[in-house]
């Protein structure tokens, strides 16, 4: 049984890589010791100073190998609810000059595992630090004792130096250079910011705040701690007796000696970890970590006030993702609800071949770090087709976010073919389909569909990742940017007045507006004119009641349910899991509830529709002078199209040749002309197809109503009226609109003034 809760949900609202190393797991009598591991816990400066830690705490990206003298925080981590009784560490293999020695991790008990969706899974049993002084393996063993028996675990460590990403083209070097092995990877590279980071900056391009304190996250290897002697960037600087210049001015980089320039930048080493022992040996992976870890990214992305970007996405759902739809049996799930999977998928992986692993949506999940061919490096961001076929090519960098944000059925097939259960609907987030108003169930009816997936040039990034302001704003790094929510509530759920509402993106067009719950009509019909989101949680307790077990808002979708009651109950669970009610395509939503209340109830006035028949009121009264002359399947001028095709044509239901151009409508629309332009008509050899704009809109009667159009939105330049002022109803008009020009346009309609 499916039990939705309209009141619960309305509070709801408001408010691994792969790892270079080895790891062995030898268990005595503990069940759950399988899910035991040894991770590098990542450490980040703004956690340095969260957590009160020394100043001259060394950062860590969470890598197996790592340059000499820099730390690995070693975690051994049990399944949450485990008993521990006691934890031994043991440094068991080192290089034979090495004077290594495990230590006391300076991370207290007060500081969390790193990533926050393993917090509720796993317990930390105790941690350690290595912090490797002579190249090499090391290798690592931890016994946990718990209630059930002993765990030991085993973890190898790599000590390197960083030998530079070189060139593709290089002749032998000792040890080989990134790029000679990883062409590919090196060509895409090459494109990326990381690429010219120290480059462009030290020249002052595009910045005027960078100084020698910056160093750090825009070359690689560098760390100032004495003992960190590796071959880094700080290393070769003090070699070659470079000095950070007094001025940024062009000239700087051309200035700077050969070898430093070769460690300069942000490359494969600041990711990977120091690569000389894993070119010494052949390319042995167990010397170099590929990890889509956040924390690898983390060491220089958590640093505020200026860089925040994994502030912001801990507190995003991204990540703490669901881990239960992960791992070998859940191949389907995946691509969308493990990072892992997601790359994998996006890279055109066979379902067999993606990987399994639970990951967070993280940052690499969404941006390729060798391939800057997208804006943003983002992974992917072409046309995305729904389950019913529907292409979505609008949305701009958006549609990264629709290749999971988005039904997993075919509304129409689905509900035909299906029973109703517990896990009866789209499938919890059909944003991309409610965005473009498609594959709900729309009864034969044309369904309109507002304007926000055209009008919004990149969709979600627009609106879900809105920057805040940093003086003061309470929604600053809570809300907007890396953390995709539009709203943040401060921490009060029960108190709607110090709501954020980032609200910014829609006041181009929707004017000063200050929430997403902004009042436009009364959807609901309950006689009150509310919130947007107010109006359509109204029509779904409306809808809800409608349903078994009936006047009872909450919808328990059961395997009893008829054919009818599940197009209903798919109609319901396509908004309410959307989550926007609403906003994201306000007509959409709001006249699929009603044509569902409609066709549960017999009463097809909530759509403007008395007679039930798919066809508007207004529209049969201007064609045929009543609501009971014709119905959407008729042909009342007898021209091969029916009235439904009529309407959505736009042409003239009792005329044959609505343009009198001597070529019957049917004729023209099969023909590609236009049949409601006299100068557009079929010739000999010549066939077009043209498109017009369907506007349907809510009138009041008495009231005079105008479309207009323009170009840009923005922009100083006036809205442009196009076609003649309509006369309101009481009920909603459908005009169309010609869209034969090549010039793009958006339009709107506005209320005429008396």
């Amino acid at each position: 049984m499916r039990t939705r809760n309209l009141d619960q949900a309305n509070k709801t609202i408001r408010r691994l890589g792969l790892l270079g190393g080895l790891a062995v797991f030898l268990v005595v009598g503990a069940a759950s010791a399988q899910d035991a591991r040894i991770v590098s816990r990542p450490l980040t400066p703004k956690e340095i100073s969260d957590y009160a830690l020394p100043a001259a705490t060394q950062t860590s990206g969470g890598l197996f190998n790592v340059g000499l003298g820099a730390p690995v925080y070693l975690e051994a981590q049990v399944p949450a609810g485990t008993v521990v009784n006691n934890t031994v560490w043991a440094l068991v293999g080192k290089p034979a000059a090495s004077a290594s020695a495990l230590a006391a991790d300076p991370l207290g008990a007060g500081v969390p595992i790193y990533n926050p969706g393993d917090r509720s899974v796993y317990a930390v049993a105790g941690r350690s630090v290595l912090v490797p002084d002579k190249v090499g393996s090391y290798t690592v063993n931890v016994t946990v004792s718990t209630s059930s028996g002993d765990i030991l675990l085993s973890r190898n460590v790599t000590g390197a130096e960083y030998i530079g990403v070189g060139k593709a083209e290089l002749e032998f070097h000792d040890p080989p250079q990134c790029a000679r092995c990883h062409s590919d990877k090196f060509s895409g590279w090459q494109g990326t910011k990381h690429a010219t980071g120290m480059t462009r900056k030290i020249d002052g391009v595009g910045v005027s705040h960078f100084t020698a304190s910056c160093l750090k996250c825009h070359n690689t290897g560098f760390d100032a701690a004495t003992s960190a002697v590796n071959g880094g960037f700080d290393d070769v600087a003090n070699v070659v007796g470079w000095i950070f210049p007094n001025t940024l001015a062009p000239g700087n980089w051309d200035a700077m000696p050969a070898d430093l320039k070769a460690i300069s930048n942000v490359q494969c080493e600041s990711c990977h970890g120091p690569g000389d022992q894993h070119a010494r040996s052949g390319g042995n992976p167990i010397h170099i970590t590929v990890s889509t870890s956040s924390g690898d990214c983390a060491q220089c992305h958590d640093s505020p006030p200026y860089h925040t970007k994994n502030t912001q996405w801990n507190l995003s759902r991204h990540a703490v993702t669901t881990r239960y739809p992960t791992g070998e049996n859940r191949s389907a799930c995946v691509g969308c609800h493990s990072g892992l999977g997601f790359i994998d998928r996006i890279d055109g992986k066979p379902a067999s071949q993606q990987r399994t692993d639970y990951e967070a949506i993280v940052c690499a999940t969404c941006h390729d770090p060798h391939d800057a061919t997208n804006p943003h490096q983002l992974r992917k961001i072409a046309g995305v087709t729904l389950m019913d076929g529907t292409v979505v090519a609008e949305g701009g960098k958006g549609r990264l976010c629709m290749n999971c944000h988005i039904s997993r059925q075919d509304a129409d097939n689905y509900v035909a073919s299906s029973s109703g259960s517990s896990r009866f609907g789209p499938h919890h987030g059909p944003q991309t389909d409610m965005l473009k108003g498609a594959n709900a169930i729309e009864y034969g009816r044309t369904i309109p569909s507002s304007a926000h997936l055209n009008a919004v040039p990149d969709s979600c990034v627009t609106c879900h990742m809105q920057a805040t302001p940093a003086n003061g704003s309470p929604g600053h790094n809570m809300a907007g940017e890396h953390t995709f929510k539009a709203t943040f509530d401060s921490g009060t759920p029960n108190d709607d007045s110090d709501d954020v509402h980032l609200v910014a993106a829609c006041n181009s067009c929707h004017g000063g507006i200050t929430t997403f719950d902004f009042a436009r009509q009364d959807f609901d019909g309950d006689g009150t004119i509310e919130g947007v989101q107010t109006e359509v949680k109204g029509l779904l307790d409306r809808l809800g009641r409608l349903l078994p077990p009936f006047n009872d808002p909450a919808v328990n979708i059961v395997s009893s349910f008829t054919k009818q009651q599940l197009k209903a109950a798919f109609n319901y669970m396509f908004v309410l899991e959307d989550k926007s009610y609403g906003i994201h395509n306000t007509s959409y939503a709001v006249n699929i509830l009603k044509a569902s209340i409609a066709d549960l109830t017999g009463d097809g006035s909530i759509m403007g529709d008395e007679d039930n028949d798919c066809l508007p009121d207004t529209w049969e009264l201007t064609h045929f002078g009543s609501l009971t002359a014709q119905n959407k399947d008729g042909d009342a001028d007898g021209d091969g199209l029916s009235n439904a095709m009529e309407l959505a044509a736009g042409t003239n239901p009792t005329l044959s040749d609505s343009d009198n151009d001597g070529f019957s409508d049917f004729k023209e629309l099969h023909t590609g002309t236009n049949p409601l332009d006299a100068a557009s008509n079929p010739q000999l050899g010549q066939s077009m197809i043209y498109h017009a704009a369907e506007l349907l809109f809510h009138t009041e009667s008495g009231k005079t109503y105008q479309i207009q159009r323009i170009a840009e939105l923005g922009t100083p330049q006036a809205w442009e009226s196009v076609g003649p002022q309509v006369v309101g109803s009481g009920q909603m008009i459908q005009q169309f609109i010609s869209t034969r020009v090549t010039d793009k346009y958006f339009y709107r309609v506005v209320e005429v003034q008396p």
